[in-house]
């Protein structure tokens, strides 16, 4: 990279990655053309379009779970070639339509797929409980051999990965086939996932419109179902965001339940911040709970030092109605109309069914903006380390106009302050808010919370905003799950809405026919309690 410009070191790595898609596996620029101007991908089916996979390929990667496609890998009745050849075909025409990929390593994972078929038949037994299945993965997780930049054009010059990430290995070790690794924002705290290395990604749903960050491209590439089941991480809704703006499911689970080590950041690891989670994304929340019931059953501390030894419980307590708070509106951050609406109609779908409603009042000891303050905080008053500098490189227009929650009220710090008194402050003010929600909880003997996922559905690029209702369960190390439900609508929701404090504002035209979703949350280490609950509301909201 030495005397090269940015602009040649990113021109040669695009180079690099599009010689890797097979030539057979590429869409003709006349194909490009006749894709509908309104950006609307998955309506206009351009996989079947394509011809580029065939007919057993397409049923392959559209009609089944993780779950149902490992019992079949299991069985034999399907080669994990064939459903590695599949899913990567379909991923590459994912990376063409939406940059969703910062990696795709297609010949290794056929290598590795012949491998895990040619020891089924030799030893009559499965590799492990994901045995054959293709999984995809961040960007931020190291796999040998392959290149981690979390969007930094300088990190290109860091070379190649000597390891894995923790869950890397473990993920190989139960059988998985690993093939790409998938798109961020750089300096990943943004919600639109764009880099000067591998571009925006789009949202498959409509291309006008972000796909979320800073696990975007794992969200595009699970709506485009080039994927069946993939890996994010979240530290302020990384995993949820990218889930609610592209319709899929998501969980952010309860801190170091999945091996987080071995990842790349650029922040300074000392520094005491808000923990980030690994978790899934999926098409289904059977496939969500399959991942986490996997990874929690193989001893996860085997592989990172920080992995709590807690394995997943089977054994949830039953409860057909449930008792669901419901958090109250923050005024600093109006939910906008087609996310109000469907909120409401799963409120009534869930009273109808039984379930009892707690609408928890406005409490200051429990305000949303007060929480987005203290996270904000939590993720400033360190020190800040420039990876973008180095290289030349501009700040992409996300993070240069990156929104703060700062206008709702007052700091938490004094900024002359030193680190440990800063730090003292945080935790101190940390602990009170959780207490608050935790006699919210105990008190109204809540079994879960309904929630928002955000204020907002997918927003045009560079226009998301702070995520206010993602955030305050990473200040609390809440376990989260992202149910998608319902569509914006210009016909139901017509009239715009302006909102204030550098926050997203509602273009009914604009966002007509995006996902919307729900959020569901339980206390720390309540996981399976949040991911069953989940499975009753989501069956309810639809009957």
């Amino acid at each position: 990279m030495a005397g090269e410009t940015w602009q040649a070191v990113v021109a040669e790595r695009r180079r690099e990655l599009d010689a890797l898609i097979p030539a057979e596996w590429k869409l003709s620029e006349e194909f490009m053309a006749s894709l509908p101007a309104d950006g609307r991908l998955l309506g206009a089916e351009p996989v079947r379009k394509s011809g580029i996979l065939s007919e057993t390929e397409l049923d392959i990667t559209e009609n089944y779970t993780a779950g149902q496609l490992l019992q079949r890998l299991a069985w034999g009745d399907v080669s994990s070639l064939a459903v590695t050849t599949a899913f990567s075909k379909r991923a590459a025409i994912a990376q063409q339509l939406t940059s969703c990929l910062t990696e795709h390593f297609f010949a290794q994972a056929l290598e590795r797929a012949r491998y895990l078929d040619e020891y089924l038949q030799r030893e009559g037994k499965v590799v492990g409980p994901l045995h054959g299945l293709p999984i995809s993965i961040k960007d931020s997780f190291q796999v040998e051999g392959m290149h981690t930049t979390v969007g930094y054009v300088s990190f290109l010059k860091n070379g190649v990965a000597t390891e894995n990430s923790a869950l890397v290995n473990l993920l190989l070790d139960l059988g998985a086939v690993l093939y790409v690794k998938t798109n961020i924002p750089q300096t990943m705290m943004t919600g639109d996932s764009e880099n000067n290395i591998y571009g925006r990604t789009l949202n498959p749903h409509n291309t006008n419109l972000t796909a979320g960050g800073s696990s975007g491209g794992e969200g595009a590439l699970v709506a485009f179902r080039g994927s069946i089941l993939g890996v994010g991480t979240d530290v302020a809704g990384s995993i949820r965001i990218p889930s609610l703006c592209c319709g899929t499911y998501g969980f952010k689970p309860t801190t170091d339940r999945v091996p987080f080590g071995g990842q790349v950041s650029g922040v300074a690891e000392e520094t005491p911040m808000i923990s980030p989670s690994a978790g899934p994304l999926a098409q289904s929340l059977d496939d969500l709970e399959l991942f986490m019931s996997r990874i929690l059953s193989a001893e996860p501390w085997r592989y990172d030092v920080n992995a709590v030894a807690v394995p997943w419980s089977k054994h949830v307590e039953s409860k057909s109605l449930l008792t669901i708070g419901v958090p109250p509106e923050d005024k600093h951050f109006p939910l906008h109309p087609p996310v109000k609406r469907a909120l409401e109609s799963a409120i009534e779908a869930l009273k109808k069914k039984g379930h009892r409603i707690i609408r928890l009042p406005i409490d200051p000891s429990r305000d949303v903006a007060d929480a987005n303050r203290l996270a904000f905080e939590y993720f400033t008053y360190g020190p800040r380390l420039d990876h973008i500098t180095p290289s030349g490189e501009p700040v992409i227009k996300s993070v240069a106009t990156l929104a703060s929650p700062m206008f709702s009220g007052p700091p938490y710090l004094n900024q002359d302050l030193g680190v440990f008194e800063k730090i003292s402050t945080l935790q101190i003010a940390r602990k009170k808010y959780g207490d608050a929600w935790r006699k919210a909880i105990v008190e109204n003997g809540l079994d879960v919370l309904l929630a928002p996922g955000a204020q907002n559905t997918a927003m045009p690029h560079d226009t998301y905003g702070w995520p206010p209702y993602t955030s305050i369960w990473n200040l609390l190390d809440y376990p989260a799950c992202i149910i998608p439900y319902g569509k914006a609508s210009k016909e139901l929701d017509p009239e715009p809405m302006q909102v204030g404090g550098g926050q997203p504002s509602y273009d009914p035209e604009a966002v007509d026919g995006a996902p919307c979703a729900l959020q569901i949350i339980t206390p720390r280490f309540q996981d399976e309690k949040c991911l069953a609950a989940a499975r009753i509301i989501d069956r309810d909201i639809r009957t």
